[in-house]
C-alpha cells in the first residue's frame, strides 16, 4: 500500500493551484496583499475521509474509500458534485473542489465549494447493488451534511437513480425531508431546466460574446446575426452536448458535429444544415439504451448519406470551416495540434461545455491567437464561467426547496439567462480592467483570466471580512 501523509504529491491539484495562480498575478501585482488570502484559499476548510463497506448481490462483503473535501464556505453552503469512479482520490477531489469554489462564486448565487465521491464503479453493477452502496455510502455522509452546511449533487457514476437513493437514505437516517442534495427527481423537490441548464447556459453565454463581438471594427459577419447560419462544432452527445446543440438549432446555428468515446459524426458538406432537432431526439434514445454514435449511421441509410462516421477521432481535426467550436465532452479533449487547425479553420469563439476541456497548451494557442489578432482571433472562454449554468440551476434547486415551491420551466429558465449574462459581464469587465498596458488596440480581453480574477477576489473578499486571512 503506498504511504499517504499529508504532503502527499497531489498532481492534478498541484496543477489546478498552478494555473489559477499564473492567471492572477496582473492581480498580485496590483495588490500584493492578496498572496495571503490564496495562501489560505487554497487549504480546504475540510477534508472528511471514510470507508464504506457494503454487500454485493452474492453475499460478498466489499469496503470502499468515501470522500467529502468541504473547500470553502465564504459565500454559502458548500456546493458541488459526489464522483464514482475507479479513479477517484483525493487530489482529483481538492482540484475539483478548488476550481468549484471559483465557478460558484461566478454564478452570483449564495454557494461555497465542495466536492466528493468514493473510488466504486458502477459499471457492472445490478441496481439493487448501486441501492445498497448508495445507502452505506449515505450512512457516513450524512453527518456531514445539510441544507445550510453542505449540499452536494451527482457529478460522474452519480445520475437521478444515485441522488434519489441518497435522498432516501438520508431522509431514513436523519428523519428529516430537506433540501440536501440538487439534481432530484420533480416530484420530490427536482428543478425544471436542470437537465438542460449547462448546455443552454454555454449557448446564452456564447451569446453575449457574439453580440460584443459584433461591435468590433471589421470583425464583419462573425458576430452579426447572433447565431444564425453560424457553423458550431461540437464534442460529447451526451447531456451536454444534447442541449447545447439543440439551443443552437433553436437560435439558427448549424450544428455540424458529434462525437462520443469510439468516434466522431461529421455532417457531410452540401448536406442540408447539419444535424437537425430529430436527429438529436434520436441520439438522445441511442444514447439512453447505452449505444454509440456508430449504430445511429449504422443502421439509417439517410444518416450514412447526411454524415461521415470517423471512428476513434475527435471532431476537431476533420470540420475545415467552422466559427464556434463547443468541446462538451471531457477534460482535456482539445489538444495544442486540434487548437491550431481550429485556428486554421477560421473558428473564432472556442467556449467549454466541459470542465477543462482544453489542454494548458490548447489554451496558449487560443489566447496567443486572441493576443495576436486585433480581434480576428481565437476569443476562448473557460468552463469556470461558460459551463456554470448547470450548478446555477442546482442553486435554483436549493432556492425552489427552501421555499417549498417549484418555479416553471420559464421562470426558471429567465433567471438561467440573467444569471449568465451577469457571469459574462462579470468576467469581461474584470479582464478589461487587468489588461496589460501594452495590449494592442482592439485587442479582446482574455475571458480566462477575467473569470478567474472575479472568482477570485468575490472569495477572498467574504473571506476577509469574515476573518479567515488579514
Amino acid at each position: 500500500m503506498p504511504h499517504h501523509s499529508q504532503l502527499a504529491h497531489e498532481p492534478e491539484f498541484d496543477q489546478a493551484v498552478h494555473e489559477i495562480t499564473s492567471t492572477l498575478e496582473p492581480l498580485f501585482h496590483k495588490h500584493p496583499e492578496l498572496h495571503r488570502a490564496l495562501a489560505v484559499a487554497q487549504v480546504p476548510e475540510r477534508v472528511i475521509q471514510f470507508r464504506v463497506v457494503w454487500e454485493d448481490d452474492h453475499g460478498k462483503m466489499h469496503v470502499n474509500r468515501g470522500f467529502r473535501v468541504q473547500f470553502n464556505s465564504a459565500l454559502g453552503p458548500y456546493k458541488g458534485g459526489i464522483r464514482f469512479h475507479p479513479t477517484v482520490n483525493l487530489s482529483i477531489l481538492k482540484f475539483l473542489g478548488f476550481e468549484q469554489t471559483f465557478k460558484n462564486a461566478l454564478t452570483g448565487l449564495m454557494m461555497g465549494g465542495g466536492k466528493g465521491g468514493a473510488d466504486f464503479d458502477p459499471k457492472g453493477k445490478s441496481d439493487n447493488e448501486i441501492r445498497k452502496f448508495c445507502c452505506a455510502f449515505m450512512q457516513e455522509l450524512s453527518r456531514h451534511i445539510g441544507q445550510d452546511t453542505d449540499v452536494p449533487a451527482g457529478d460522474i457514476g452519480v445520475g437521478g437513480r444515485e441522488v434519489a437513493y441518497m435522498f432516501g437514505a438520508y431522509k431514513k437516517y436523519r428523519n428529516e425531508f430537506s433540501g440536501i442534495l440538487t439534481g432530484k427527481g420533480m416530484s420530490f423537490g427536482g428543478s425544471n431546466i436542470r437537465p438542460e441548464a449547462t448546455g443552454y447556459g454555454l449557448v446564452y453565454y456564447v451569446s453575449h460574446m457574439l453580440k460584443h463581438l459584433a461591435t468590433v471594427p471589421g470583425h464583419g459577419t462573425h458576430g452579426n446575426h447572433g447565431w444564425h447560419d453560424k457553423h458550431v462544432a461540437i464534442s460529447g452527445a451526451g447531456n451536454v452536448a444534447q442541449y447545447a446543440a439543440l439551443k443552437v438549432i433553436e437560435l439558427g446555428g448549424h450544428v455540424v458535429s458529434l462525437s462520443d468515446s469510439q468516434g466522431a459524426l461529421i455532417a457531410k458538406h452540401g448536406h442540408g444544415k447539419g444535424f437537425s432537432v430529430e436527429d438529436i431526439a434520436a441520439i438522445a434514445n441511442l444514447k439512453l439504451s447505452h449505444g454509440y454514435l456508430h449504430d445511429f449511421v449504422k443502421h439509417n441509410h439517410d444518416i450514412a448519406e447526411r454524415f461521415e462516421y470517423h471512428e476513434g477521432k475527435r471532431p476537431w481535426t476533420l470540420i475545415h470551416k467552422v466559427h464556434i467550436a463547443l468541446p462538451c465532452a471531457t477534460q482535456n479533449e482539445v489538444s495544442e495540434e486540434e487548437a491550431h487547425h481550429l485556428n486554421h479553420a477560421g473558428c473564432h469563439i472556442v467556449a467549454e461545455g466541459s470542465n477543462m476541456g482544453s489542454t494548458m497548451e490548447a489554451i496558449n494557442v487560443f489566447e496567443k491567437s486572441r493576443k495576436e489578432s486585433h480581434g480576428h482571433g481565437i476569443w476562448y472562454a473557460p468552463g469556470k464561467a461558460a459551463n456554470c449554468g448547470g450548478v446555477a440551476v442546482s442553486g435554483l434547486e436549493m432556492a425552489q426547496n427552501s421555499q417549498r415551491l417549484q418555479w416553471s420551466p420559464q421562470e426558471v429558465d429567465l433567471k438561467l439567462q440573467d444569471i449568465m449574462k451577469n457571469c459574462y459581464e462579470i468576467c469581461y469587465d474584470t479582464a478589461k480592467d487587468y489588461m496589460p498596458a501594452d495590449a494592442k488596440e482592439g485587442t479582446l480581453p482574455s475571458l480566462v483570466m477575467g473569470a478567474n480574477i472575479a472568482g477570485f477576489l468575490k472569495v477572498a473578499g467574504a473571506m476577509k471580512a469574515q476573518g479567515d486571512w488579514w
